[in-house]
């Protein structure tokens, strides 16, 4: 398979479609019996793949079947959900415990790993050993989108593979740049884009849209800049695709591209469109280098006060992010980087009931 290539498969039937994706590219000539494999999926959070936040456990049960039906038996699944949330509850709630009983794959939980660090050009990162230390890593990021930076697919899946704290540096640093340097210091030897169930507003899901396709391909800027189309993006929008493409990380030029597509039968034309309701809540919401994990808390929260017809009400800023820490502000703060507020909710992330309350409370 080359760089330039995309392949797309639609359909129900996520095991039975990878399987078959993969033996059209004919993946196992790139592998030998001797080299040890990552998966790296997107178990951000502790929810199972019907919400749309993470990658579908069939697929990866179709890809270690795969794998082993070509020899190959040195498989791990490798991830660190974001900073507040347990990898191995995110684990046991997709299925995953599942997965490593039955095909004897090990779960490695990347939040206790040991660190390496990289230096590209003139900036240092911090990753974990294990994603550096596989043969060949295949990257499972789930099609959906982001609150921050308009979509997440291939290149920032690679989050999963950073410190806790790291991730809390790149999202003050803005998230662009180092999602960048991080695919530059980490290499991705094949993508498989789970687009059958994502949510298209929000990477914690809940408002998931039906796909029902696979996407594969080597190049992550290439994919991410298919996808990012297929959002209703243009990639030059999206800031870390611009960055990696300038780093050489790959190509954001589709019409250099080979696309090609399986399953006829059940394939979906047009674009999908983001159900705008992120956009709508972050009007009340001034931010500032904010964790993802602690503004999601916060659009879930705004979320269920607008069901309740209590949203209207907010009549004082809400802000949120470390670059609020150390500053005394009259509006309310969320999260433990405005603690010196002087109205703030407590918590790091807050919990979304904790913040509904508090509202609720104040107004």
């Amino acid at each position: 398979m080359k760089q330039h290539e995309l392949h797309i498969i639609y359909g129900k039937q996520p095991k039975r479609m990878i399987k078959e994706l993969l033996c059209s590219v004919e993946v196992e000539k790139e592998l030998n019996k001797s080299m040890s494999i990552g998966l790296k999926p997107n178990l951000v959070v502790a929810k199972s793949a019907s919400s749309g936040a993470t990658t579908s456990p069939e697929i990866v049960r179709g890809i270690i079947e795969y794998l082993k039906d070509c020899g190959l038996g040195n498989i791990s699944i490798m991830e660190s959900s974001w900073a507040g949330e347990s990898t191995v509850r995110a684990f046991k709630a997709c299925g995953y415990d599942e997965i490593s009983k039955e095909y004897h794959v090990p779960l490695i939980d990347l939040k206790r790993d040991t660190t390496q660090t990289v230096r590209i050009k003139d900036f240092s990162l911090v990753l974990c050993s294990t994603p550096l230390q596989v043969d060949y890593l295949i990257n499972l990021p789930v099609l959906k989108g982001h609150g921050q930076t308009g979509m997440t697919c291939a290149l920032k899946n690679l989050k999963g593979c950073i410190p806790d704290s790291e991730k809390r540096r790149y999202h003050a640093l803005g998230l662009h740049k180092p999602i960048a340097f991080l695919n530059k210091a980490l290499r991705q030897d094949l993508i498989v884009v789970d687009g059958m169930r994502g949510d298209l507003s929000f990477e914690e899901g809940g408002t998931p849209v039906e796909m029902d396709r696979i996407i594969i391909g080597k190049d992550p800027v290439l994919v991410d800049s298919y996808v990012a189309e297929l959002m209703g993006f243009r990639p030059a929008e999206i800031g870390y695709l611009n960055k990696a493409a300038v780093l050489g990380i790959g190509s954001m030029d589709l019409s250099g591209s080979e696309i090609t597509e399986y399953g006829e039968l059940y394939k979906k034309s047009g674009k999908f469109r983001p159900s705008g309701h992120i956009a709508r809540l972050s009007k009340y919401i001034t931010e500032k280098e904010a964790c993802s994990a602690c503004y999601g808390s916060l659009i879930h929260a705004l979320k269920r006060l607008e069901e309740r017809g209590k949203l209207g009400r907010l009549q004082e800023k809400i802000y949120i992010g470390q670059g609020y820490t150390g500053l005394e502000l009259a509006g309310i703060g969320i999260g433990k980087c405005t603690r010196d507020f002087h109205k703030f909710v407590p918590g790091c992330p807050p919990r979304a009931k904790n913040i509904i309350e508090y509202l609720e409370k104040e107004h």
